[in-house]
């Protein structure tokens, strides 16, 4: 069973995608200013999730140009939705097979991360956290878009990532 946080992890990406639903290719690469482009918060999320649990979980970088493209302080940019939302369910699925089998030992081991010393339980909240940041900013982006029926709250936690405790 894997750790209860990526339990969290895996319930937060659900709300991302379900923050998506219905959004059309055109829509997802308009930029309302100063924000990015919705398409452009997605293939963010990817780098997050390549830069944290492949490079540093896995010491692989299958998309360079994720890396090159996406990373804190990029340029803005409009990339086709359908494009970056495919490269991120691969980084997903990829990044999956490492997160199933972390331990509350692993979570613990030390790394570098942005010049200071940190672990990759660490990194795995500032990447549940980055995506909640983004999960509101896509929907206001929405609103001003004029969509509705957008989802208003968190969804069924209960159900899918409820409260367990850590084992050790």
């Amino acid at each position: 069973m894997p750790h209860p946080l990526i339990d969290q992890l895996r319930f937060t990406r659900h709300e991302f995608k379900r923050a998506l639903r219905d959004l059309s290719e055109e829509d997802a690469c308009k930029r309302l200013l100063p924000m990015n482009s919705i398409s452009w918060n997605v293939g963010h999320l990817a780098w997050q999730e390549q830069r944290y649990f492949l490079w540093y979980g896995l010491g692989q970088m299958p998309y360079p140009e994720i890396d090159n493209d996406f990373a804190f302080g990029c340029p803005a940019s409009t990339p086709a939705l359908e494009k970056v939302l495919s490269v991120w369910q691969d980084i997903i699925k990829i990044s999956d097979s490492w997160l199933d089998h972390v331990t509350v030992e692993s979570l613990q081991k030390p790394l570098m991360h942005n010049e200071r010393e940190t672990n990759f339980g660490n990194l795995i909240w500032r990447t549940l956290y980055h995506y909640w940041y983004h999960i509101g900013e896509n929907l206001a982006l929405r609103q001003q878009l004029g969509h509705s029926n957008l989802p208003v709250f968190v969804g069924n936690l209960d159900g899918h990532a409820p409260y367990r405790p850590e084992q050790v």
